[in-house]
């Protein structure tokens, strides 16, 4: 152990003679750790952003959706969609005596337009009950009722976003906005939630479906009482609605169930990204390797001077085997603080976050790598020959 202090020492100072050369060997690593870094904070980010989109809707949520085709094809799942309001009717004649609210949910893609300004965003269509299942909360004006549903009005509540963007600051209420040839009557707005909801338009989904010609339901959303076991209701609500339907042409799950599915997408997303960019690290572990048996060959009178003096061949492995660990780790280093600093940056518009086990496993690859490039490097210059290595020109 006395030897260490010196050998990283003389690791350092072999190392600062080079300094371009040093950080190019380094760069390899720096990507690396990088990439990785960034990459599962991205991810994560991703799956917070989720996370928190189905926690604002409540545990006790149902939906009830097309069944997906075998193929996984969106086209032949929608074509195939089999979801009416009589399911609606279906529910609260089997079920109603155990959920607070239900309703239709149709989502469309679309441009609204106020005078020359335009918006981006979702309309969702849904019954008047849509309000208390999306946890939606008003902050101008009011939402629409059980009476505008069934008379179809032309009928709005805009989310925060939509009314930043088409009218500032100003009460939009009273207001009317043209979604393709029809114009609609602002109703209220909502108070911000989450970006999932803060872009979207609700209206009646009969409106909905007059003003844009959409007949099929994207999907059913169930409130259940709170008490109730909800895998219970889940099971009710699949019978009844096997009165309608087939068992194939729909699926009932939890918010917790669509979660689980996607966290596991994403996790085995995250592990991918993070194997393709530990490539970069082993790219960069050959660099080290590389350069360090060209720094052997360039500094063998140095080595044959030192043992001449006294160095054992442990002491020369070692200082070699140091100057590779001190590039990996630096590289390791740097790579981290880019990553964090990108974390950040990404920030502002997700929820990114570098999780404790990225943080080990790319320094602890950084230090990995410097080892077992470093090793063969090291044993080589350890091997040398003083005489011949005095002798060497």
């Amino acid at each position: 152990m006395i030897y260490v202090p010196e050998t990283i020492k003389s690791a350092l100072s072999a190392l600062a003679l080079n300094k371009v050369r040093t950080f190019l060997t380094m760069l390899g690593v720096i990507i690396g750790v990088f990439s990785v870094v960034a990459l599962v904070a991205v991810v994560q980010g991703f799956q917070n952003y989720i996370t928190d989109q189905f926690e604002s809707l409540g545990s006790n949520l149902i939906l009830i959706t097309p069944k997906m085709s075998e193929d996984h094809d969106p086209g032949r799942t929608f074509m195939g969609n089999k979801l009416s309001l009589k399911n609606i009717d279906t529910i609260n004649l089997y079920v109603g005596d155990k959920i607070t609210a239900v309703t239709p949910s149709v989502r469309v893609a679309k441009v609204a337009e106020y005078k020359t300004k335009t918006y981006s965003g979702t309309v969702v269509g849904g019954n008047y009950q849509s309000y208390s299942i999306y946890g939606l909360e008003t902050e101008l004006g009011s939402y629409y009722t059980k009476a505008d549903d069934s008379q179809k009005a032309n009928l709005v509540f805009i989310s925060s976003d939509v009314r930043k963007e088409l009218f500032g600051d100003r009460n939009p209420v009273g207001e009317k906005i043209k979604i393709e040839n029809t114009t609609f009557e602002i109703l209220g707005v909502a108070k911000p939630k989450s970006p999932t909801f803060d872009d979207r338009i609700f209206m009646p989904d009969t409106s909905l479906k007059a003003a844009f010609n959409v007949e099929v339901l994207s999907s059913i959303a169930v409130k259940v009482k709170e008490g109730q076991n909800i895998e219970e209701v889940m099971r009710e609500i699949r019978l009844a609605l096997l009165k309608d339907m087939k068992a194939d042409d729909f699926s009932v799950v939890t918010q917790k169930d669509v979660l689980s599915s996607i966290e596991q997408i994403l996790g085995v997303l995250s592990s991918a990204l993070a194997a393709v960019a530990g490539i970069s690290l082993l790219v960069g572990g050959i660099g080290i390797m590389n350069i360090m048996l060209v720094s052997v060959t360039e500094r063998t009178q140095e080595i044959g001077l030192r043992k001449a003096l006294g160095a054992t061949s442990k002491n020369i492995g070692r200082q070699f085997l140091a100057e590779a660990i001190v590039i990996s780790l630096g590289g390791g280093v740097v790579g981290l603080l880019l990553g964090y600093i990108s974390t950040l940056v990404v920030s502002s518009f997700i929820r990114a976050t570098i999780p404790w086990w990225a943080i080990g496993l790319a320094m602890g690859f950084s230090v990995f790598v410097g080892v077992v490039f470093g090793t063969y490097p090291a044993l080589s210059a350890s091997k040398k020959d003083p005489i011949e290595a005095l002798r060497f020109e």
